[in-house]
């Protein structure tokens, strides 16, 4: 049985962010399920210190961390605000996605070993903007932060976007299509 764990990171109440969240969860009916919402966990999202003084880990963390270790399978759902995540997810990143825990240096390797090896990444993404707008002139530098710089960097290697682009212009009746579409992607994993 697959191990799905899902990252709600709008810090909004009632976002479509957390919508889109459970329709995965409910796709992925027949996997072990797990969901975390970031706005409702306590901890601080700045990385007080940097790396060489790391503050320790409020439990909440230390329990996330646990999450992604169990999972083999990450979902991250968040809306795309300046052209990348929300601070909230950035933050959390910043002080989960550690040395020792996601990556170490290796003396006299100029990468580090990766310890989030064998695990896959689906990002579900909403943003205002429209596709070409994103990719020809932002040049997806969200997207490419997520897929390269953290989740491969730390060794997760199969990482799918799907994008919904102009979401706040759309129709109930197409926010209600990209649910249905968001509840077969879990079903497709589960």
């Amino acid at each position: 049985m697959n191990k799905i764990l899902i990252i709600q990171s709008n810090p909004a109440e009632g976002s479509y962010s957390e919508a889109l969240a459970a329709a995965y969860a409910e796709g992925a009916a027949d996997a072990e399920v797990r969901t975390i919402h970031l706005s409702q966990l306590d901890f601080n999202p700045v990385l007080t210190g940097g790396y060489n003084n790391l503050a320790p880990l409020e439990k909440d963390l230390q329990d996330a961390q646990a999450h992604i270790k169990w999972a083999d399978h990450l979902v991250f759902v968040y809306p795309t605000w300046w052209g990348g995540p929300p601070a909230l997810l950035k933050g959390f990143i910043d002080r989960v996605f550690l040395p020792g825990f996601a990556y170490k240096y290796v003396k006299g390797k100029a990468l580090p070993e990766q310890l989030l090896k064998g695990k896959t990444a689906r990002i579900i993404v909403t943003m205002d903007a429209p596709g070409w707008y994103y990719r020809f002139f932002q040049g997806m530098a969200g997207h490419k932060m997520m897929k390269i710089n953290i989740l491969q960097f730390c060794g997760v290697k199969s990482v799918r976007f799907t994008t919904l682009y102009e979401v706040r212009k759309s129709s109930l009746a197409k926010r209600q299509g990209w649910l249905f579409k968001v509840k077969q992607l879990g079903e497709r994993y589960a």
